[in-house]
């Protein structure tokens, strides 16, 4: 297994970093265990999940992977094994089972610390080592969308606040380092001047969509994370599974995403 530093910090990530968001939806708990183990003897050190998985997502899982993975560091003895990434959900008027829900869903002080301390007790651990915004709060393209649209609204980032949150948040010890997932170039630019500005929290890491149908990640953000140190969490390698070949001539195989949630995608 290769290792590489994470963003500016001196911890060093497995080139490939498993994904969770299956776990508590298509996977039980047993098979999470089988496929923590399974990387973990491979030399995975870097493991990936949010509080709004299982995915899709769904009232009745809310919390369910972070749940399994708390539960496998406890009978495991393995957190200090471990690189944990998590995320913090962002407004979306379909989440009204998370905390106060839909457009109170904000990065807002009050936010940010309960889904952090939520997240803790669910992982069985006091500390997160990548804490990431899971998608912007103003309007703008993410998820693979194309074709930016500018509107006017109250949705917007704070980002001045949400940095001097996190500031607070990683003197207190609950997390070591930020990031970004699902951002745009001019996002994470913005965050990257004002903690320039305001010696504040630098954003580590931008986790998006990066596969052979979805290069969007090279047209702006790839020369701010090389100039920036601030690297690609990339996920959806084979884009849902397309890139796989097993769902070629229309199939679905049974328990597949697309059979499964294909409406979604």
């Amino acid at each position: 297994m290769k290792y590489r530093k994470l963003g500016t910090t001196d911890i060093d990530v497995s080139v490939i970093c498993l994904g969770t968001m299956t776990f508590g939806e298509q996977n039980t708990q047993e098979e999470g265990f089988e496929q923590l183990d399974y990387a973990v003897d491979r030399g995975i050190n870097f493991i990936d999940t949010a509080e709004l998985y299982a995915i899709m997502p769904r009232k009745e899982t809310y919390g369910k992977t972070e749940e399994i993975i708390g539960n496998w560091f406890s009978k495991r003895n393995s957190r200090n094994k471990i690189i944990l990434a998590s995320k913090i959900a962002s407004k979306d008027s379909g989440l009204s089972w998370i905390r106060e829900g839909g457009p109170k869903l904000k990065f807002d002080k009050k936010n940010i610390n309960e889904a952090i301390d939520a997240s803790l007790k669910r992982l069985k651990t006091d500390y997160i080592d990548l804490y990431q915004l899971h998608w912007p709060e103003r309007k703008t393209n993410y998820f693979g969308r194309l074709g930016y649209e500018h509107k006017n609204d109250n949705s917007w980032n704070n980002f001045n606040e949400i940095l001097v949150c996190f500031d607070e948040i990683i003197k207190s010890g609950k997390v070591k380092y930020i990031g970004l997932s699902n951002e745009t170039a001019w996002g994470l630019a913005k965050f990257l001047e004002i903690s320039k500005a305001k010696n504040l929290p630098k954003m580590m890491s931008v986790q998006n969509p990066y596969n052979l149908l979805n290069r969007t990640y090279e047209v702006g953000l790839a020369e701010i994370s090389v100039r920036e140190e601030s690297g690609l969490l990339a996920y959806s390698p084979l884009a849902f599974g397309f890139l796989s070949g097993k769902y070629r001539n229309g199939n679905l195989p049974k328990g597949s995403r697309m059979e499964l949630f294909g409406q979604y995608f």
